[in-house]
């Protein structure tokens, strides 16, 4: 789960939460959790008034027995510009003076290790800026993982907006079982919401 906040998402990692084993983190989102567990973001995106969302869904997904994964590093950079110095953090800390931009090196090892392992993949939201060509590659990476995932036999499915964008960019939309073309739908059903033209479809 990925993108740049938590108020678009909060519904879905909601109604996910009783039904995953594993809930990645990355993108803008991050930043707003590591804010609500006392870790330095620096200049990075922050909904102020989402840290205590982001609480409860740590607090949620511990009582539940989800592994919730919070990028273990950052790419981080002086500005959000392709130009701009950028560097990768030890740690999750984004120095002060510093935007994050992508996950990290070790994050994609790691969160490409929890993919492999799985059965089914949902992804939405990509891991960085991805439309900058220097911070994307924490999104592709995931995206290989996904094709790489798929190939195994697993079943992946892209959930429309940006992750659609970034799998295509990516060349790898043929490589996962289902790409989501519908971004608001797609979030309106994995956030348990009726979608109209499904109910039609299915009521008898």
């Amino acid at each position: 789960m990925g993108g740049a906040k938590i108020s678009g998402k909060i519904d879905v990692i909601n109604n996910l939460l009783p039904k995953v084993d594993v809930l990645l983190i990355g993108g803008g989102m991050s930043y707003t959790f590591f804010k609500a567990k006392g870790i330095p973001i620096g200049n990075s995106l922050l909904e102020e008034d989402r840290i205590p969302v982001a609480k409860e869904v740590l607090e949620q997904a511990e009582k539940k027995g989800v592994e919730l994964l919070l990028p273990v590093d950052n790419v981080v950079a002086t500005a959000v510009d392709e130009s701009a110095e950028t560097k990768v953090t030890d740690g999750p800390e984004v120095p002060e003076g510093w935007v994050g931009v992508d996950i990290g090196p070790k994050t994609v090892d790691l969160y490409r290790e929890k993919i492999l392992q799985a059965k089914t993949v949902v992804w939405n939201g990509p891991m960085g800026v991805f439309e900058k060509e220097p911070f994307a590659r924490g999104t592709f990476a995931i995206a290989q993982a996904l094709a790489e995932a798929t190939e195994k036999g697993a079943v992946t499915i892209v959930g429309g907006g940006d992750s659609a964008a970034a799998i295509r960019k990516a060349g790898l939309a043929d490589r996962v079982s289902h790409v989501s073309t519908g971004g608001g739908a797609s979030l309106e059903f994995l956030a348990g919401l009726t979608l109209p033209g499904v109910a039609a479809l299915t009521d008898k």
